[in-house]
């Protein structure tokens, strides 16, 4: 059994989806590991520490792809998907609903794809739970950008120079990014506010320390996610908002909605009343934003509000991203693991919803769904 680590060559991406502590798992398994020399460098793991637990350096994309079972953090592009041997198993943030040239690319290099970020939400998958794992990250990282871009201090300090206030945050949104968020501006020191359209949310906001911000409420979807809102709902949402926009010194948004455009929750006419030298990190920028005029990886100055829309946010604490991302994956390849290797069991209530392509096949409904298969056909 073969596992293989290849670095990732996305722009910003200074992820690796192994660390030394989980390779040496591997091995420990009696798995043979091959990690893309380079790989673990831009998050501090250089390739000495993988060979010190017992891996094999090699030298480029095309050794780190022939394994029975590679490791990603984001989906491969085309050419590497031509380096993956049939039969063998990929696993990482594949995109799997939206990038459907890959997934079909995938179904006809008959490699299996498990998709991280299909994991389902239930307590016997918490530990394989990558997507919440890297939005912990990125509601830390969004909140230390806000910090470092606003102009104010954000605790209250008492100096001989006269008393500072503490900034006041918002923070919309309240899933995993958000609960973050929220606990990282309480530790620095600012006055939160937090909303949610999610009532359930109040009582995790105020368990923080912060203050629920009371607009309007309804209940979530099956799976626990935020549901798109009518436009009444949504008019309402913004007259209450407005307010506590137009206070507020640093603002994150998290809101997303899985398949949909985000919601916009910040419209054109609540930014202008700001205060010059406010911060908004939109950390939905690259499904639309909840900010208006919010673009991906972009700063946009409105009327001296300064915009952020970064999609790289768990890449910058990449150490410890990765160490966290290495564990999810770790527990996925122990789900699958057997006596043979790795097995995909499609009945698994973990492995089997996140198994995009199997056998050649397109095989997750949802997926289907996207790309208008039927039921039966490949």
């Amino acid at each position: 059994m073969r596992v293989a680590i290849p670095k990732e060559r996305a722009p910003r991406e200074n992820r690796i989806a192994a660390v030394p502590a989980s390779v040496k798992t591997f091995i420990d398994w009696e798995w043979d590991v091959a990690v893309e020399t380079g790989a673990g460098v831009a998050a501090g793991y250089p390739d000495g520490a993988f060979i010190d637990t017992g891996a094999t350096i090699v030298p480029n994309a095309v050794t780190a792809h022939d394994a029975d079972l590679v490791l990603r953090v984001g989906p491969p592009t085309h050419d590497e998907i031509a380096l993956l041997h049939a039969g063998s198993v990929l696993c990482g943030f594949l995109d799997p609903f939206v990038a459907t040239d890959l997934v079909d690319a995938l179904a006809q290099q008959n490699v299996t794809a498990v998709a991280v970020e299909a994991i389902p939400r239930i307590s016997v998958a918490q530990s394989m739970d990558a997507l919440s794992s890297q939005q912990n990250v990125a509601g830390y990282a969004a909140v230390l950008l806000a910090a470092d871009a606003a102009p104010k201090f954000l605790p209250m300090l008492v100096t001989a120079a006269g008393t500072i206030p503490p900034a006041r945050a918002l923070v919309l949104g309240v899933g995993v990014a958000g609960l973050q968020a929220i606990a990282t501006f309480k530790r620095l020191g600012a006055v939160v506010h937090a909303y949610d359209i999610r009532p359930e949310t109040k009582e995790q906001v105020e368990s923080l320390g912060a203050k629920f911000v009371e607009a309007p409420t309804q209940a979530a979807d099956e799976g626990g996610y935020a549901t798109e809102v009518d436009a009444d709902t949504a008019a309402r949402q913004q007259e209450v908002l407005a307010t506590f926009v137009a206070d507020a010194d640093v603002i994150v948004t998290t809101a997303q909605i899985p398949g949909r455009p985000a919601p916009q929750l910040i419209t054109e006419e609540m930014i202008t009343p700001m205060h010059p030298g406010s911060v908004i990190v939109d950390m939905a920028a690259s499904t639309g934003g909840n900010v208006a005029g919010s673009r991906p990886d972009e700063i946009i100055n409105v009327g001296g509000v300064a915009i952020y829309g970064p999609t790289d946010l768990p890449s910058r604490v990449a150490t410890d991203a990765s160490r966290m991302y290495a564990r999810n994956l770790q527990e996925i390849a122990n789900r699958m693991r057997t006596d043979a290797g790795i097995t995909i069991d499609l009945d698994d209530d973990v492995i089997g919803p996140a198994t995009i392509t199997h056998e050649g096949s397109i095989v997750n409904p949802r997926t289907r769904s996207v790309m208008g298969l039927d039921e039966e056909g490949s």
